[in-house]
């Protein structure tokens, strides 16, 4: 029986091993542009789960490469890989919800998504996030949240976020301002989780 575990147990390591290669020969052939070698490797690890190689394949049906653009195909790979949790796919697919490419337009369902990659620390999601709160599309508007996830976004490295913050801030009294600020330091001790 212990001899059998061990050969289950290497199995699944040789094929974990085996998928990673794939997965990086797919990233490689992707840096040159063969992006059929890509799609081949890619392919069958996004349809047994991968979220890293579900995500690649939404970027590659919204770029058109190695495959026809298709944004509706793009949307359906980054849900796979947003419901597994990858920010990037999450950040993406509320793209695609806010823009209403390959999805039905839907600002509550953009806000979704870039709320759970916000909460992972993607400064992208975080600056959008702030921006549908200075819309009011999807969230009630509220200054104090955009400009506290702004101002995140923007210590954070999002080069959008200081200006618009900045922008945010004058619509904004001195004591909105402090309060933004303070929930934003807030809201960073707390790993960016449950800030609104």
């Amino acid at each position: 029986m212990k001899r059998f575990l061990l050969i289950l147990v290497l199995a699944v390591m040789c094929s974990s091993v085996a998928k990673a290669d794939n997965f990086n020969d797919a990233l490689e052939a992707y840096k040159k542009g063969d992006y059929a070698s890509a799609l081949k490797l890619w392919q069958p690890l996004a349809e047994k789960g991968n979220a890293a190689a579900q995500y690649n394949l939404g970027q590659m049906y919204r770029r058109g490469q190695g495959v026809k653009q298709d944004y509706e195909k793009a949307a359906s790979w980054y849900q796979k890989a947003a419901e597994k949790g990858n920010a990037a796919a999450q950040f993406n697919l509320g793209v695609k919800y806010r823009k209403g490419e390959g999805v039905i337009q839907d600002f509550k369902e953009s806000v979704k998504w870039y709320r759970k990659a916000a909460e992972q620390g993607d400064a992208d999601a975080q600056n959008s996030l702030g921006v549908k709160y200075a819309e009011g599309r999807g969230v009630i508007q509220d200054y104090i949240r955009a400009h506290m996830w702004m101002n995140i976004a923007a210590s954070n490295g999002e080069k959008d976020g200081s200006s618009n913050r900045d922008i945010v801030a004058k619509k904004m009294t001195a004591a909105q301002i402090a309060e933004a600020q303070k929930m934003a330091r807030e809201c960073e001790k707390k790993n960016y989780k449950n800030c609104d």
